[in-house]
Parts: structure tokens; C-alpha cells; sequence
């Protein structure tokens, strides 16, 4: 690659044969690397080349749209009396998106991104004409954000297709779309997406200017992008929001967030990112609010069942035994009388092989992969209980704690609360509920200080804002009672819907 850029930025020179000299000397012996010389004109006056990569071109297209149309066609007399460039341009080649390059850094780039570069003898002007062909995937269903109510479509590895999909929710002139290139090698294009006239500007400046810091020979996933642009590193909980749903993307655009689409992975990228975001499932908006509202309140109480059940229940039997009915306490008690180690450990035991048993789930063929999750935790389950390692109730308590922790939407939030877990184990294990309410302390006092593009992470709760509790995190009110946009966000326009709104009839 030291040979592409010692000579990148040099402009083109008018000779055909020197131009391409320089180039086959950056590309080497690079076998997918295509250059057809060819003598444009009916009568075959003009010398001219086309290039283009082999397997990110449509050869096909460069064929119809391209060669034969300059082979045909009625070139200048003399060379350098007319632009051929130009002419080419303007009535010549058939492709829609043609841009006009003077300079080896962009013709390198125009045809290792899918376009082809043609050429002409006479002439410092050459052209990048649009003929990616690739192979590409086709719209699917979310792998990962399903929802029972809603659309079935998601993002794929191709960021025009993306962006697509945005513009097929998004039908306003407003929405603007601004390319940036990443990666000194991998030259990864991305895409920041936003509203005009509904984001802030400090938001927008702020991802401009974050992203114009990353200085690096790679990037291959937006999760990379997330590492360099998210305000704390030292922290379990994401900042940055990820979907591969173009629904919530367009939902977040519509309410001042900014999205950074990166081309070649279906998950996007959308900031400011705040803790309520990762509870709330598009299914809260498709479904009725009161629906809604009792599915977010569900989902508050799974989150902390799967962060705090095994490290309560290990404080509850290590240290406070009085908070149990004796009925209770003595059947706990008989059930571990032949279990050999402490709760503690009786509980990581279990914990980590749940979690082993989980990636292994999820690195198996997919065929298997569920079944071998299945059927190890029982078998395991119940080969544990009957060799005396482990006792029915911390059985119960790992698979509700696994349970729950399929509850969290988002997997980005999910991780975290299953590291935490850990934590407030040992904690428990150490203080009983002290630990517990010091862990958990923490952990709220942490997310205080966090911020996302400068939004307090807590928002709407810390700082309480009280409009936007029509949005919480365990209640949703009917769409038609949300006039105003999320204080929580900073945006420029803050009218969402106006005034009167729907009403039965016989009720004004």
C-alpha cells in the first residue's frame, strides 16, 4: 500500500501511456485490478483506457453503457481541440452518476470502491463513472430487534441500501446526508445522517468533529466508529446507541439525534444516546400505550431481577436469614445440607456456566446452537442437583436471572447488567444487603456523571424533566398526547404535532 500513496496526490498528466505507467506500477501484480486499453471513435482516433476492480464493477454495465457507446461514437478530430472528459460526460456514456478527477488520489479510490476510471489521450481530466456491481444481501428481518408488531425489514452491509431504507420513512427534504471516508487503508466510506432544522447544531458539529480525529489504517464495523467517538471509555454502559433497525433510526432522526451509517454492517450507529433509550422496544410505539406501558413496566422489573436476584438471594441466606419465612428458610436449608461449597461460589459456579453455555449457543451453527443451549443447561441442571453440587433454589435463581436477562431489548445494555451481576455477588457475598445498596449506589451515582454528546445520560430522571415522562421508562402515553418533542434531546424545533387533537364523536 506505500507505493499507492508516495505519488496519490500528483494530478494527471496529458499523456495516456504515462498516466497509466504510473498506475500499474501503484497496483503491482494485483490480478483483480482491470485495465482495457481501447480506441474510442468510429474510426478508432482516440486512445483511451478504462479501469476498474474485477468483482466490485459490472463488467456487463461498463460493456453496454461504456465501451460500446465510445466506440461508436463520433470523437473530435484532433486531440486536445475539444475535453474528451468532458464530451464523454455530457453525450457520450450512459451512466447516471459521473464525476469529473484530476488527480491519481481520487482515481485510486474512484476504482477501488466499485466505480470504473476512463481515460483519454490528450486529456488531465478523467472520469469515475458509477458501475459498482458487487454482490450484495438483500433486505431480511432483524436477527437481533424483533418485535411482534412493526416492520420486518433491517439494514444490510451496503450503505447506499441503507440509506435507502431511511428515505423510504423519511420522504422530506430535510433529512441531510453528509459522506466521510475512514481508514487510511480500508478507506470504509460512512454516512451522517440527520434532520435540518430539527438537530441541534452543537450535537451535529460535535460528531463532525469526532470523527474527523479518527486516524487509523482500519475500520471494518460501526462498533469501531463507537470506540472512538463515545465521551467514557471506563465504563460498562454503551453511550452509543446501535440498531439494525431503520424504523428506530428514523424515529431517532425525527426527534434530533444524528445517525452515522458505515457502510459494510447492518447495525447504525445514533447519538445522542441516553439509559431509557436501550429499555424502550419499537414494540411500545406499534402496540396500544397502555399495552405499551405495561410492557415497559415489565421490563423494568426483569432488568432488576436479572442485576440483583442471585446477589440477593446469596446475602439473604448468608446474613439475614430472619427475612425469611421459617417454612421457607428450612426448606433452603434442607436442599443445601449436602451442597458442598458456599452460596457464593455455589452461585458463580452456576453464573458461569450459564454464560459459557450461552456462547457456546451462540458460536454453534445455528441448526444446533439452540438446541445444545437447551438441552446442556437442563442435563447440567439436573445432573448438578442430583450429584449434590448444586441446590434446586440456585437452579431456579440462575434461570430466572437468565431468563430476564432475555427481556432487555437491547444487547448493547444486557451485557452490562450481566457484568454487574457479578459485582454485586461479590459484594453480597462480603456485606449481605449493605453491599448490595453500596453497589448499587455506585452504580447510580456513575451514571450521573456520564454524558453522550454532552446529554446527561439519566435524562428525563436526572436532571427530572417532567414533560417528557409521557416517554419513561415504565410508561408510554398515547401518541397524540406527545405534542412536543423529548425535552431531554437538545434540538432546534421542539413541535412534534399540533393542536386539536382526534377525539371520538359526541365527546368535543
Amino acid at each position: 500500500m506505500r507505493r499507492l500513496t508516495t505519488q496519490q496526490r500528483a494530478p494527471l498528466d496529458h499523456s495516456l501511456h504515462r498516466n497509466l505507467t504510473v498506475i500499474r506500477k501503484a497496483i503491482g501484480t494485483s490480478g483483480d485490478i482491470i485495465i482495457r486499453e481501447f480506441q474510442a471513435g468510429r474510426s478508432g482516433e482516440v486512445p483511451a483506457a478504462i479501469i476498474y476492480a474485477d468483482g466490485l464493477a459490472d463488467a456487463n454495465a461498463i460493456q453496454s453503457m461504456v465501451l460500446r457507446p465510445l466506440m461508436l461514437a463520433d470523437m473530435p478530430l484532433g486531440i486536445g481541440q475539444i475535453p474528451l472528459a468532458s464530451r464523454a460526460k455530457e453525450h457520450i456514456v450512459y451512466i447516471g452518476d459521473v464525476e469529473e478527477i484530476t488527480d491519481l488520489e481520487s482515481l485510486y479510490k474512484a476504482f477501488l470502491t466499485g466505480n470504473s476510471v476512463l481515460l483519454f489521450e490528450g486529456d488531465q481530466t478523467a472520469l469515475s463513472l458509477d458501475t459498482k456491481g458487487w454482490k450484495e444481501r438483500s433486505v431480511d428481518e432483524p436477527s437481533t430487534q424483533n418485535v411482534i408488531r412493526g416492520p420486518k425489514e433491517a439494514f444490510t452491509e451496503t450503505l447506499k441500501t441503507n440509506i435507502g431504507l431511511l428515505r423510504r420513512r423519511i420522504k422530506s427534504t430535510t433529512m441531510q446526508v453528509e459522506y466521510k471516508t475512514v481508514g487510511r487503508l480500508t478507506q470504509t466510506d460512512l454516512a451522517i445522517v440527520y434532520m435540518d432544522g430539527i438537530v441541534a447544531d452543537e450535537v451535529l458539529n460535535e460528531v463532525r468533529h469526532r470523527l474527523s480525529l479518527i486516524d487509523i489504517d482500519a475500520i471494518f464495523e460501526s462498533g469501531n466508529i463507537e470506540e472512538f467517538i463515545q465521551e467514557e471509555q471506563l465504563t460498562y454502559f454503551p453511550t452509543v446507541f446501535n440498531t439494525e433497525r431503520p424504523d428506530v433510526v428514523a424515529a431517532g432522526l425525527v426527534e434530533g439525534r444524528v445517525a452515522i451509517i458505515v457502510d459494510g454492517t447492518p447495525f447504525v450507529l445514533l447519538v445522542p444516546a441516553l439509559f431509557i433509550q436501550f429499555l424502550q422496544s419499537p414494540d411500545d410505539y406499534y402496540q396500544r400505550a397502555d399495552i405499551g406501558s405495561i410492557l415497559r413496566t415489565l421490563r423494568l422489573v426483569a432488568l432488576f431481577i436479572a442485576m440483583l436476584a442471585p446477589a440477593a438471594f446469596i446475602a439473604i441466606t448468608s446474613f439475614h436469614q430472619e427475612m425469611l419465612p421459617s417454612s421457607l428458610l428450612i426448606s433452603i436449608a434442607a436442599s443445601r445440607s449436602g451442597v458442598p461449597f458456599p452460596v457464593f461460589v455455589e452461585a458463580l459456579i452456576m453464573e458461569i456456566t450459564f454464560e459459557l453455555l450461552r456462547e457456546a449457543g451462540l458460536r454453534m451453527p445455528k441448526a444446533i446452537g439452540q438446541a445444545i443451549s437447551i438441552v446442556g443447561a437442563l442435563v447440567l441442571g439436573e445432573a448438578a442437583v442430583q450429584a449434590g453440587l448444586v441446590s434446586p433454589g440456585m437452579v431456579i435463581i440462575v434461570s430466572l436471572t437468565a431468563i430476564t436477562t432475555f427481556v432487555i431489548p437491547y444487547s448493547s445494555l444486557a451485557v452490562p447488567i450481566r457484568l454487574l451481576r457479578f459485582s454485586l455477588m461479590g459484594l453480597a457475598a462480603m456485606f449481605g444487603l449493605y453491599g448490595i445498596f453500596v453497589g448499587l449506589t455506585y452504580v447510580i451515582l456513575h451514571l450521573n456523571t456520564l454524558r453522550s454528546f454532552g446529554v446527561p445520560y439519566l435524562k428525563p430522571y436526572a436532571p427530572f424533566i417532567m414533560a417528557d415522562q409521557k416517554d419513561g421508562v415504565w410508561f408510554r402515553a398515547p401518541i397524540w398526547k406527545m405534542l412536543k418533542r423529548p425535552l431531554s434531546l437538545v434540538n432546534r424545533n421542539q413541535t412534534r404535532q399540533r393542536p386539536p387533537v382526534p377525539k371520538p364523536s359526541g365527546k368535543e
